[in-house]
């Protein structure tokens, strides 16, 4: 598996179950840094992608991330260490529920590309499936967490299966987690929408909702597409 180049920093993945993959990269360059946070943490961090994207994007102090597989958090270490901001970043090996006992600074920004499939599902790749089966990290258990590590004023940033989003919604509200942004993701103007990128806070509002399509045609990608993510992709 080769190594996965944007244009401030590269992503090893050959230990990882989880590649890089459109929804991080999406989630990374959609997420609102608006409100300047000095402290970040990614959970279930994979390759560390998001971590790195919100390097690049932000001057924040602290960026932190969470993978509780073995040979992803040592392919994280070592995408850290490789980048150009290596001081700002920090690799825990734990569960987020082990992690949520024993941390106690709360974080100003969230983010999370979680595992999806509810069903269960065989690759033949056991820690694929675990990665990607919601079964290794439950959407209440990642918002219990959420709802300890985020501080007052903090937000939180996710994407997950469109299909999910109004029973997603549900759940945050039951641990006041309230929309503050929602865009849903559909691959071509004539596909079904397929992702929904949300971000939270405590404050209860009227989210901003809209629309982002992909492709116009294959490799034709949408101006709105490009402009979201130009300063990651080499070929944008």
């Amino acid at each position: 598996m080769k190594p996965f180049k944007f244009k401030q920093f590269t992503v090893d993945q050959d230990r990882c179950a989880m590649k890089v993959g459109t929804d991080g990269v999406l989630l990374g360059a959609w997420t609102s840094l608006e409100s300047a946070p000095e402290s970040i943490l990614d959970i279930g961090a994979g390759t560390g992608l998001l971590a790195l994207m919100m390097a690049q994007r932000s001057l924040a102090d602290t960026i932190d991330a969470l993978e509780i597989d073995e040979d992803a958090y040592e392919q994280c270490v070592s995408n850290f260490e490789a980048s150009d901001w290596g001081d700002r970043l920090f690799c825990y090996h734990a569960g987020l529920d082990e992690f949520v006992e024993e941390w106690e600074d709360p974080y100003e920004l969230v983010v999370s590309n979680p595992p999806f499939y509810t069903e269960e599902v065989s690759s033949g790749n056991a820690s694929r499936d675990n990665a990607r089966q919601n079964q290794s990290l439950p959407f209440d258990e990642l918002l219990e967490g959420v709802a300890k590590l985020m501080a007052s004023e903090g937000t939180f940033a996710t994407i997950i299966p469109y299909k999910e989003e109004a029973a997603f919604l549900q759940l945050a509200d039951s641990f006041k987690l309230y929309p503050q942004r929602i865009t849903r993701v559909k691959g071509s103007p004539t596909s079904e929408i397929k992702r929904s990128l949300l971000q939270f806070t405590r404050t209860k509002s009227t989210p901003l909702t809209d629309e982002l399509t992909i492709e116009i045609g294959r490799h034709e990608y949408t101006d709105a597409y490009v402009a979201l993510t130009k300063d990651f992709y080499l070929k944008m």
